[in-house]
């Protein structure tokens, strides 16, 4: 029931937000599409690295896309949706499909309000290791703190090693015309 309610409450999150945002009857289908794009992206660069992208002790790659929302504003519901379905994939149950989805949307969420990529990796990396380490602790019965380490060690590789240069190139290349932060 708690899954439920904390699932309820990540979808009225994420309502709110699309709802404060300017998406007119025009660019609705292409806002739609993008977020699409990174879902699909998200999901399939998770599953493909499934090896290191889940567990106690993970770089999860497609961690890299959680940057997107400082240039792109459909990267939040498009990070959330991949999220979600990569967790279900992953086969962790129901701790990692609802919480590991909704510590997604929230650091999306602050992402996007960041000023830069060094300050806008910080959501990703201390929430995922802050939250996700919470759970996975008490799914392997290993201790939080050593779990926090080894997730927080993973975020910094995937969000700042990856994260940073990623969205260097996007604004130095002709990517950045696909993206658009409505």
């Amino acid at each position: 029931m708690l899954f439920v309610i904390l699932f309820a409450a990540a979808f009225l999150l994420l309502g709110y937000y699309l709802g404060q945002m300017k998406i007119t009857e025009r660019n609705k289908t292409s806002y739609l599409a993008r977020a699409a794009v990174i879902a699909a992206i998200y999901a399939l660069i998770t599953y493909l690295f499934k090896p290191i992208s889940y567990g106690m002790i993970q770089v999860r790659v497609s961690e890299a896309l959680t940057l997107l929302p400082l240039v792109e504003s459909s990267a939040i519901p498009g990070l959330f949706i991949g999220c979600l379905i990569a967790n279900i994939l992953g086969g962790m149950g129901p701790w990692d499909i609802y919480f590991g989805s909704i510590i997604t949307l929230v650091a999306a969420c602050i992402t996007a309000r960041m000023p830069g990529p060094v300050l806008g990796s910080l959501p990703p990396i201390i929430l995922n290791a802050l939250g996700v380490a919470y759970y996975l602790s008490i799914i392997y019965d290993v201790p939080y703190l050593l779990t926090a380490l080894y997730i927080g060690l993973g975020q910094i590789i995937s969000v700042a090693g990856l994260g940073i240069p990623l969205f260097y190139l996007i604004q130095r290349t002709s990517l950045k015309n696909f993206f658009r932060k409505e």
